[in-house]
């Protein structure tokens, strides 16, 4: 059975976590590594996918300096979108060529695992044709629980998803979310009426993505993942001239 190493990085910077993906991009296109799934939570941080358009960003630079949100264009796929504490960011680094060398069959795969996560909860999340993510009805209004933007490079995918769990949802009135105006965004812990962590949904999340792709995971800490990434790169390194 694949194997996919699965790291939990905690409460991550943006751009680190994006640096790191590129260099484990670069390690599987170069088969130094093998898959990995990474999890983390952001501070607060509105990103731009590459189809995205900048009007759907509503408030000014000062504004977001003001309350300590950044904005950062991205090279995902996608609109706009923000992340943040209590929303677990999911980034997947296969190489599809091992699986299935199919884009939209790739981003239902990951819809299929925050679904069948929300269902572990009790929840019926749903998908709407034409809109990328998983959707819940709420309050008499379709609201986003995930949000789904991806890269990939060769077949190797990069970037990922992110799932609502205890997220500050007032954040979200700072863009128009995912492109899409009509509609809400909601939180497992809103739709569960009860606290509920980080640490409760990251198990059954691996749980799940491991049976919706048929692989198993092993655990691996952010210093043996840093460890084979480094001893990766200075393999790449010139020998000293003598």
């Amino acid at each position: 059975m694949r194997e996919v190493q699965v790291v939990e990085l905690g409460l991550s910077d943006y751009r680190e976590t994006w640096s790191l993906q590129r260099r484990l991009v670069a390690a599987r296109k170069a088969g130094a590594t093998g898959d990995v799934l990474m999890f983390c939570e952001h501070p607060h941080v509105i990103t731009l996918g590459r189809s995205g358009r900048r009007e759907h960003l509503l408030a000014s630079e000062h504004v977001l300096q003001q309350l300590g949100v950044e904005f950062i264009p991205t090279d995902r796929g996608g609109d706009i979108t923000y992340h943040g504490p209590g929303q677990i960011v999911g980034y997947p680094i296969l190489n599809l060529g091992e699986y299935r060398r199919d884009v939209s069959w790739y981003v239902r795969q990951l819809e299929e695992v925050m679904l069948q996560t929300s269902a572990d909860f009790g929840i019926s999340a749903l998908r709407i044709q034409g809109r990328t993510g998983i959707w819940v009805e709420a309050e008499g209004e379709q609201s986003k629980l995930g949000a789904i933007g991806v890269h990939l490079s060769r077949w190797v995918t990069s970037h990922g998803f992110a799932y609502n769990v205890s997220s500050d949802l007032r954040y979200f009135d700072f863009i128009v979310a995912c492109g899409i105006r009509s509609g809400g965004v909601a939180s497992l812990e809103q739709l569960l009426r009860r606290s509920i962590s980080i640490p409760e949904v990251v198990p059954r999340m691996v749980a799940r993505f491991c049976e919706v792709f048929d692989c198993q995971a092993c655990r691996v800490t952010p210093e043996e993942l840093e460890r084979a990434l480094s001893s990766f790169e200075k393999s790449l390194e010139p020998a000293a001239a003598w």
